[in-house]
């Protein structure tokens, strides 16, 4: 091969190689700037920032115990086991209907509610016993329940979560995959990572501490939804409730929210 064709000498050469830089430049431009200060959330942070945008890696990496952003808390302490879904004899279920009387006034006399809280009659066990553990350890923030269930015992938080589970169900037959469901509740979004509501919460498939929230109040839907997606509450395992809910929109809270409030009015009250 001769050597010529490769020195700077070389009027083609040196046009090549100046072609290629040039393009190299101008698609560093167009790729590092040009197309990120398209989106809502750019903000010049530098060469090094703008390059990790586009890669889609993080410009700063967290380090236990140190770094830039502090290592996150546990969200829940609770370790759920299949022996928590059975319900235990009826002397617990008794003691339960005792300890229920401090929970009437937000959670009904039967566990349905009246007042935007969440109806409790025939929730799974397991559920009762993860929430009301979240809240005496700090997992989950409520100061009324907080303040009621500091002064509860292993023991008792079994005993209530037997009771609940004991009463006639105040919820409907599970929901169905249908066609006249809402996207998100009957497939979800993957291209958000929002998987189908009904693979966790029952229809597909129902997953151990997930409740079941057929004819839940809206009001407390909307605002346990817009909790996950703003990270105040933080007592779910992994992060899935929140990573789900912060991709959804405004509307969607509230459309999720609407289907799963009207499922018992709709079929009965109850």
């Amino acid at each position: 091969m001769d050597a010529r064709l490769f020195s700077w000498s070389n009027r083609w050469f040196r046009r090549s190689v100046g072609g290629l830089v040039a393009f190299t430049v101008a698609a560093a431009l167009i790729g590092f700037i040009a197309l990120p200060s398209v989106q809502a959330d750019y903000s010049v942070g530098g060469l090094w920032q703008a390059i990790c945008r586009a890669a889609g890696v993080p410009n700063s990496w967290a380090t236990p115990g140190g770094g830039d952003v502090p290592p996150r808390p546990l969200a829940t302490k609770v370790v759920l086991d299949r022996g928590m879904t059975r319900v235990e004899q009826a002397a617990s279920v008794g003691r339960g209907a005792t300890l229920a009387l401090n929970c009437t006034m937000c959670h009904g006399a039967q566990g349905a509610s009246v007042s935007n809280s969440p109806n409790l009659a025939g929730q799974y066990p397991e559920v009762v016993i993860k929430q009301l553990h979240d809240y005496r350890e700090g997992g989950r923030i409520n100061a009324v329940m907080q303040s009621l269930a500091r002064g509860l015992s292993d023991q008792d938080i079994r005993d209530l979560a037997a009771y609940y589970a004991s009463l006639p169900k105040a919820r409907t037959s599970p929901t169905t995959y249908d066609e006249t469901l809402p996207a998100l509740v009957r497939v979800g979004d993957p291209i958000r990572n929002i998987a189908p509501c009904i693979s966790c919460h029952g229809g597909v498939d129902q997953k151990l501490g997930t409740p079941w929230i057929e004819g839940m109040p809206k009001a407390y839907l909307v605002l346990q939804l817009d909790l996950f997606r703003s990270g105040q509450r933080a007592n779910d395992a992994h992060g899935q409730m929140r990573n789900m809910a912060r991709a959804m929109t405004a509307a969607e809270v509230q459309e999720v929210a609407e289907f799963y409030a009207r499922k018992v009015s709709a079929e009965g009250g109850h």
